[in-house]
This record gives C-alpha cells, sequence and structure tokens, in this order.
C-alpha cells in the first residue's frame, strides 16, 4: 500500500484530500505544517503539497525538500488555488512533478497521485540476479544456479519485485498492492503462503534465509547475496 504525506493547512481541505485518496487505497498521512509532516516523509511514497502554509511556505519548502538527497525524488503533487500560467511555472520548476489547482475533483486528485506513482517506479532491468538466482524478466524465466525453477506467474512476479528492491522491506499489505494489484481481493495470508513455496523452490531455510528474509513485525526482503547463509 503505497503511503502518501499531505500537508495542507486548511483542515476542510486536508480532510477531503485523506478522505478520497484513502478510499483509493492509499495510506495517508495529513498534517498542518511542514515541521509536524518532517518525520512521516522518510519513506514516504509521494507528497501533495500546499502552496500557502502557514511559516514556511510550501513552495520554499520544495526547494529546501530538493536539496535534500533522502528526499529530492520524492514525487510531489503542489496544491493550491494559485491558477496564472506564470505561478504554475514557478512551481513546476521549483520542483514539483505535478500541479493541481483548487477547487478539484476527487477524480482527478487520485489520478494524478497514481500517475506520479507510476512515473516514479526504477527502471528495471531486463534481467535481475542475486547471487546464483537469476531473473529473465521478458521470458518469465528464473534459475537458480543455472537450473530452472518451476514458479507459478504470481511466484514469479513476487520474486521478481522483491529481487528489482534488494534489501528494502516491505509489509504484507505493500506486496499485495505491488504484486497483486489494488482489486485483489484476498487476504496477507496469501502473501505468506507464496513466500512459503519460492523458500521450498529456492531451497531457502526461513531460520538462515539466503534469499528471502522474514523482518519481524514488519513484512520481507530479498536480502542481498553474501554467499551460502
Amino acid at each position: 500500500m503505497s503511503h502518501v504525506v499531505v500537508i495542507e493547512d486548511e483542515g476542510t481541505v486536508r480532510d477531503v484530500v485523506r478522505f478520497h485518496l484513502e478510499r483509493a487505497g492509499f495510506r495517508v498521512s495529513a498534517y498542518e505544517t511542514v515541521p509536524a509532516a518532517q518525520e512521516a516523509l522518510v519513506g514516504a511514497d509521494a507528497l501533495v503539497l500546499d502552496w500557502m502554509l502557514p511559516g514556511e511556505s510550501g513552495l520554499t519548502f520544495l526547494r529546501r525538500l530538493r536539496s535534500d538527497p533522502a528526499l529530492r525524488r520524492l514525487p510531489v503533487l503542489m496544491l493550491t488555488a494559485r491558477a496564472a500560467e506564470a505561478e504554475r511555472v514557478e512551481g513546476l520548476e521549483s520542483g514539483a512533478d505535478d500541479y493541481l489547482t483548487k477547487p478539484f475533483s476527487a477524480a482527478e486528485l487520485v489520478a494524478r497521485v497514481r500517475a506520479l506513482l507510476r512515473r516514479s517506479l526504477p527502471d528495471v532491468p531486463p534481467q535481475l540476479s542475486n547471487g546464483p538466482l537469476v531473473l529473465d524478466l521478458g521470458a518469465a524465466d528464473a534459475r537458480l544456479s543455472g537450473q530452472g525453477l518451476p514458479l507459478t506467474r504470481r511466484e514469479f512476479d513476487l520474486l521478481a519485485f522483491l529481487a528489482a528492491h534488494i534489501g528494502r522491506v516491505y509489509s504484507r499489505a505493500e506486496l499485495l498492492d505491488r504484486v497483486w494489484g489494488p482489486d485483489f481481493l484476498g487476504g496477507e495470508r496469501t502473501v505468506d503462503q507464496h513466500v512459503t513455496q519460492l523458500r521450498a523452490h529456492l531451497g531457502d531455510d526461513p531460520a538462515r534465509p539466503r534469499f528471502l528474509e522474514t523482518v519481524r513485525g514488519k513484512g520481507y526482503r530479498m536480502r542481498p547475496w553474501t554467499g551460502e547463509a
């Protein structure tokens, strides 16, 4: 489940944005000011940022954010009542990825956030590897030490997603959203079952994993290859 941070000082607008994004399946953290939101920005997937904020304006904060190595790639949707072309250009040139003027429709808000998230996905090479594990994304073929793995399509998709983000922990809910899609009706136990099946194919011991590691209370990750566990 993608995490969207909202910084909007007008309470009614903030509540509307939160409601429609949560209804669309996003996890939302909403704040009135930049300082209040600072901690939540670490690990966020996108930011909806109001231009006019108390204290530090959204535009000033955006310029500062783009100079922060840890946050400069965070997708930002600028939300504002400023509709003049010159002001839209100023927002975009200051680092906004997209621009939405008030009043706005719920459908357009959700569509623009989804588009931001799609554009922010990292470029994935046609082949992924982690030690002896090699995945050909075009052919949906997985091999371990040269031997083909008899994976189902969903097993392959899950393995490929984790292999494309080595070292990063994803919760079960996030994996359901990214691999199965937001319309999937199954529960988080589905992820556990597929991880168990993948471990069987990989010969992975859950207690001493070479590839798929359970991070207690958080989810799963693909370990960087360091040799036999």
